[in-house]
């Protein structure tokens, strides 16, 4: 990385003169760099400036994690390891939305917003009005571990590049090989109850109607009641996704719930239209109205549901671990369930983009200290980064068996105050609740999705998912887009949510499918579909 001081300021200064003299209004212009600060930053390795300096951040913060993060093991090493002291104004996930907005409307900024949750209307709106710093020239300039990432994944610089050709936040990256963490959520279905029935693991929906009647039917518990639930879970989301690919519908990913491409015409459409979408309510319709599925489905608490599965009511679920959410003991009796083979084939359209999100880090105009902010964060793009950030510090919470695995040390494995997972690792580190940027990658997160019964359930689904090349990200849009998506979007995804769920429970007969189409047209659904075209074409394009 070389930073060129004196001509950076020079060609600043030049631009700024020619936006000046145009008598056009210029896009946002990268800062000037305050000499000063770049005299104190170091060019490579740690620290990162000499002299200690502050930098003040607003953070969203989960319950999960330490309510002082000053008193955490990992912003007290990585402090030392820079000069660079963090004034943390820490912010409770419920206020996150309401906080950010306040202070977005007032007149005091943070030097940088972290695990806010930045909406991406939100930073081109700021970040055209200057408020947020254009980071294009400088993740080239300051971010080497970020360029690289870039440079290797280019759909990652298209999905975090807005309409007016700029980066205004910083993304949160998984890796594209991580594929348990890509597919998140998944399928689960009682590997013993498979057993007691003499079925083997269902290939296709009609196998897998076939097993939750027989749950239904059978008591499998042994109790003598008829108790148990065929498919549980906290929503009807989980299920409906992964049966996605089953009925060639959803085939871009999660970020895109109403959106994907048509496998005929290969152009964008609207799928909760599409003859595969209705197909797919109609089969959980007859499971719903068959009570194969809970009958709470639409009004369960987590905690309610995870109570469920763990006294062993559940014959298959949709979630990222059984054994996190029931206990290990019988968590371990849930396999990963095979992709399903439907009309459509055998796919599976469940994905999460390697672009997770990009509001987790948005540095803003009052920043005095930017480069040495963009050096802070691209340490966290790195190896040794993520390492830290997931891990800790070696010996202290963690070890490298002989086999290059790392794994927490026993104190927080085993806790001697009989601590969860969980609350033992929120005194060392913060990742905890997710919304952090940098990099997931599979060697150094310990999270459930990396679980071997995890793991394993991913390989089973390897060969049916979407390649990550076709997994979408978010797509941006320009303000005008965005004024006039935001009414449509409301309307109309809350009339779909609404109808989806009324044909599921059978509230509304499917004679009234037509009636449905016809008033989504009523609607503005062109409207809507012109604008998401222009953002398509440009993601393809950028």
């Amino acid at each position: 990385m070389k930073i060129k001081k004196g001509a950076l300021l020079l060609m600043l200064s030049f631009f700024l003169v020619l936006a000046a003299c145009s008598g056009k209004k210029s896009s946002p212009q990268t800062p000037e760099i305050n000499e000063e600060d770049l005299e104190n930053l170091n060019e490579s390795g740690m620290p990162i400036v000499n002299d200690p300096i502050t930098i003040k951040f607003m953070a969203g913060k989960p319950s999960t994690n330490a309510d002082d993060y000053n008193d955490v093991l990992l912003w007290q090493t990585y402090e030392e390891m820079t000069n660079i002291h963090i004034d943390w104004d820490l912010v409770d996930s419920e206020a996150r939305d309401e906080k950010r907005n306040l202070t977005l409307s007032g007149d005091t900024l943070p030097d940088v917003f972290y695990t806010m949750y930045m909406p991406n209307h939100d930073l081109l709106k700021y970040g055209q009005q200057g408020i947020f710093v254009k980071l294009n020239d400088l993740i080239e300039e300051y971010m080497p571990n970020l360029s690289e990432l870039l440079e290797q994944y280019p759909a990652i610089r298209k999905g975090i590049t807005f309409p007016d050709g700029n980066i205004y936040g910083l993304p949160t990256i998984y890796d594209p090989e991580f594929t348990s963490l890509i597919l998140g959520s998944k399928a689960w279905i009682r590997q013993d109850w498979l057993d007691q029935l003499d079925m083997k693991m269902p290939e296709t929906i009609d196998d897998f109607y076939d097993y939750l009647k027989a749950v239904k039917e059978t008591d499998l518990n042994g109790n003598g009641e008829q108790d148990e639930i065929p498919y549980g879970a906290t929503s009807i989301e989980g299920l409906r996704d992964i049966l996605r690919g089953a009925f060639g519908i959803g085939n871009r990913g999660v970020k895109h719930a109403y959106l994907d491409e048509d496998p005929d015409t290969q152009e964008l459409r609207f799928y909760p239209t599409s003859d595969g979408y209705k197909a797919e309510l109609e089969y959980l319709h007859k499971l719903y109205s068959e009570k194969l599925i809970g009958q709470n489905i639409y009004t369960i608490e987590t905690s309610q549901s995870n109570a469920e599965g763990a006294e062993g009511l559940y014959g298959s679920t949709v979630l990222t671990s059984p054994e996190a959410a029931y206990g290990e003991e019988m968590g371990k009796n849930f396999v990963g369930l095979s992709a399903l083979e439907g009309p459509a084939g055998k796919s599976y359209h469940r994905a999460t983009p390697p672009l997770a999100h990009m509001g987790g880090f948005v540095v803003t105009n009052e920043n005095e200290h930017i480069p040495a902010t963009l050096r802070w964060m691209d340490y966290f793009y790195s190896e040794e980064g993520a390492k830290l950030f997931f891990m800790g510090v070696e010996g202290e919470t963690y070890e490298e068996d002989e086999d290059g695995e790392l794994q927490y040390v026993d104190k927080i494995a085993n806790s001697a105050d009989g601590l969860s997972l969980n609350q033992e690792l929120s005194k060392y580190m913060t990742w905890l609740g997710g919304g952090y940027p940098g990099i997931v990658r599979s060697e150094t997160f310990k999270g459930s999705e990396n679980m071997p019964s995890s793991n394993e359930a991913a390989d089973r689904l390897a060969p049916y998912m979407l390649d990550t090349e076709d997994i979408w990200p978010s797509f941006t849009y320009s303000i005008e887009e965005n004024n006039q998506l935001s009414g449509l979007e409301v309307d109309i995804h809350k009339y779909v949510d609404e109808m989806q769920d009324k044909f599921i429970t059978g509230s509304e007969p499917f004679s009234k499918w037509d009636e449905y189409i016809e008033r989504l047209e009523t609607m503005g659904l062109e409207e809507y579909m012109d604008i998401q075209e222009k953002a398509y074409e440009r993601y393809k394009n950028n």
